[in-house]
């Protein structure tokens, strides 16, 4: 189904726990999105001060790095929360019904499992960035844990996002990979 967008935005119905997360993911891509524009406008503010003013720039790359990459990582429960991310649905238009709600399930628990690993491991690496006291080896020597707390809310709100996808299509709200009983 080439050029047909089949899925659509996860339903949340009157589930409290899903209109929630939805929210919260919601407020995440918002701020993945002021990330982006802060990009933008500093790697601006970096042309002019560099080729018009002939001045240095201290911080703008690092931070624009730093930006580009939490708006990445914080944008993730936005993306899935709209289907967003790269989806071959050829299996689950095949199935029956009821094999494509098992496949859901099947997927989002493995998901889930994957991404709490990396939640953990993100988590543990912003906390070592916090508790050592690191800085970058720039002149700016930015506090690391601060970029690195990206890590650990991204994946956490991902997490979320697909609990609550999962929570989704085993309580029959949403429609397992948001495609309808076709």
């Amino acid at each position: 189904m080439a050029g047909q967008n089949t899925a659509a935005t996860a339903e949340v119905g009157n589930h409290p726990f899903l209109r929630l997360v939805a929210a919260l993911s919601t407020l995440a891509g918002w701020c993945s999105a002021a990330m982006i524009v802060l990009a933008v406008a500093i790697t601006c503010q970096m042309i002019f001060v560099r080729f018009v003013l002939n001045g240095s720039t201290v911080w703008q790359t690092e931070m624009v790095i730093y930006l580009v990459i939490g708006a990445t990582l914080v944008g993730l429960p936005y993306v899935q929360r709209l289907r967003g991310h790269v989806n071959v649905d050829l299996i689950p238009l095949a199935l029956p019904f009821a094999a494509r709600r098992g496949l859901a399930v099947v997927t989002l628990s493995l998901s889930i499992a994957i991404i709490a690993v990396m939640l953990w491991y993100g988590y543990e690496y912003w906390h070592f960035a916090w508790e050592r006291g690191w800085r970058s080896d720039t002149v700016w020597g930015v506090r690391l844990w601060i970029p690195y707390l990206a890590l650990p809310v991204g994946f956490g709100l991902l997490l979320l996002q697909l609990v609550a996808d999962l929570v989704g299509v085993l309580t029959r709200t949403e429609a397992p990979f948001g495609l309808g009983d076709n």
